[in-house]
């Protein structure tokens, strides 16, 4: 999604920024100030390195996995309260925040789903898919999720939020997928912070590598696939996810090791793919854990 400019329409040059009172009190924070070489750095630079993460749970586990990559923080008066130790961290550090209306927020974050509060982040560079496999020993059961083109952020948030709850050890996206959203992370209530993040490399035969790790790989069809519940799913498994609407690419089907469906009563063709994906994830927990 193309980001909007906020510059033109700058939401802080009309706000009324309220006191921080409850925070302690320093010397103004950094944030407020521009360091020569931020002024020298493009402005669409700056905005590919960081992302804003909005949401209470996203925001909170984001800060207790890796405070220092706070930038700045946004938030409404009503949530000083309960941030009253990260606001007394960004002070000793040096760091901005602004206390803003809700509007305001509206504004910054794109949605009204923020939950009066949004960080401005720097991104975590993404694992190589070799790296993500180092990680992961080999005696050890793990689950990897594998998306295929899921795009929609609520989706692909609800994803990562399942498989952090469920014990995955890490998503592999395609090459070309875009960063993550601010939009995925807040769905996602923590869970990005939880699963380590891999992208394979344009050309890179996942396949190949999965199962030189050790991994078998599946996919879920609608039908005619292995039933779930009835059959006893590897200890090292990679699942394939695929896109909404047109679903998983028939190669990807083809290549995999086996082919998994959930059962039901047929009333519906199938299941939105974070929905399969939480079903199939409580059953790995369930036969693995």
């Amino acid at each position: 999604m193309q980001r909007k400019d906020f510059h033109s329409n700058d939401p802080w040059r009309n706000a009324r920024v309220k006191p921080a009172a409850p925070a302690p009190r320093a010397a103004p924070p950094q944030a407020e100030r521009t360091t020569p070489e931020s002024a020298k750095r493009p402005a669409a630079q700056r905005r590919g390195e960081e992302v804003r993460v909005y949401g209470r749970n996203a925001c909170l586990a984001l800060f207790a996995k890796r405070p220092n990559d706070v930038r700045k923080i946004y938030l409404t008066e009503a949530r000083i309260a309960e941030f009253k130790p990260v606001l007394a961290w960004c002070v000793k550090q040096r760091i901005g925040y602004r206390v803003v209306e809700n509007d305001d927020l509206d504004r910054l974050t794109e949605s009204q789903h923020h939950e009066g509060v949004c960080f401005e982040v720097r991104r975590t560079p993404l694992l190589s898919l070799r790296e993500l496999l180092h990680e992961i020993p080999r005696e050890q059961p793990a689950l990897l999720i594998w998306l295929d083109g899921v795009g929609n952020p609520h989706n692909v948030g609800a994803l990562l939020r399942s498989a952090a709850n469920f014990g995955a050890r890490g998503a592999i996206l395609p090459a070309g997928a875009p960063a993550l959203s601010g939009a995925a992370l807040r769905v996602a209530e923590g869970g990005a912070e939880a699963l380590p993040l891999a992208q394979a490399a344009a050309g890179e035969d996942v396949f190949e590598s999965l199962h030189d790790a050790g991994f078998g790989v599946a996919a879920t069809v609608p039908r005619d696939g292995w039933d779930l519940y009835k059959n006893k799913l590897p200890a090292r498994l990679a699942l394939i996810l695929g896109a909404e609407g047109e679903g998983m690419s028939a190669r990807l089907i083809a290549d995999a090791d086996l082919r998994l469906t959930i059962p039901g009563t047929g009333a519906v063709e199938s299941l939105n793919v974070s929905a399969s994906a939480a079903v199939l994830f409580a059953e790995y927990w369930r036969q693995h854990r």
